[in-house]
């Protein structure tokens, strides 16, 4: 494949990769995933994000933010700290940051505090905005659409939506993540019909490994643990769910990611 790959979210900070990360990251490499963004959701894998990303310039970037399952936890130091690392060439992104009225770990309230303070610090710092939302698209709305003329770039993370929703994120100017959810018979029919909507020079592609392991990966893999190098497979479902080239896909979803990250 002429173009590397870049993953846009994955969360490598996570514990089940502290035993093998380099061999995670050889493997992404030798597929063809050559760049990684390393989600940050907490004060804990903000920090070790931003570690990561400089223990392996220009493979690994990181973002900053306080996921919404964490949002009661979202303090002035926690603002003070993502302020800092989003000020660093390493970070590229604010976020993981948004609203999960799916599990609501975290209050409501406490949700849409933390998602306006982090918003207002992807305005100062000019930084683009890793979002999540799941089961809470009115709120989100609300308080996303008057910041978006202020924001960077915004891109709806891990998109597991429905067709209304996806046409109102694409009119607010996102770009749209897709994951392995596209690869779900049971959860991600919907999205493998809807996915063709989403212009070009708007879609990302992302593993959000650990999580969502590809269904469709055949041989299975002997462990549930997802990692960037089933990226391919992720390319392979889009592109067949768009009637276009797994060239053509990863091409302009690496062009998409080089110029919502500002990354070289």
């Amino acid at each position: 494949m002429a173009y590397e790959l870049i993953d846009i979210g994955a969360n490598l900070a996570h514990d089940s990769f502290d035993d093998d990360r380099d061999e995670v990251l050889d493997r992404a490499q030798s597929g063809g995933v050559g760049r990684m963004v390393v989600t940050g959701s907490s004060d804990d894998s903000n920090r070790r994000a931003l570690e990561l990303s400089r223990k392996y310039p220009g493979v690994l970037y990181s973002t900053a933010g306080v996921h919404p399952h964490h949002a009661s936890d979202y303090t002035d130091e926690s603002d003070a700290l993502i302020r800092e690392l989003a000020s660093t060439p390493e970070c590229v992104a604010v976020g993981e940051c948004g609203l999960d009225y799916f599990r609501n770990f975290s209050p409501r309230q406490a949700q849409l505090e933390a998602f306006r303070r982090q918003l207002e610090i992807a305005v100062e710092t000019g930084k683009p905005v890793f979002l999540h939302q799941r089961d809470a698209h009115d709120d989100f709305v609300e308080v996303l659409e008057p910041a978006l003329p202020r924001v960077a770039r915004a891109v709806a993370h891990c998109f597991t939506g429905e067709h209304e929703s996806l046409r109102e994120y694409l009119a607010m100017g996102l770009y749209i993540g897709v994951t392995g959810w596209i690869c779900d018979e049971r959860r991600g029919k919907h999205l493998y019909d809807i996915v063709s909507i989403v212009p070009d020079d708007r879609l990302l592609i992302e593993t959000d490994a650990p999580y969502l392991l590809p269904r469709t990966l055949r041989p299975r893999p002997k462990t549930r643990r997802n990692e960037p190098v089933h990226l391919t497979e992720v390319l392979r479902v889009v592109a067949e769910a768009r009637g276009q080239t797994e060239e053509h896909v990863a091409k302009i979803t690496t062009e998409n990611a080089v110029r919502f990250f500002g990354l070289d």
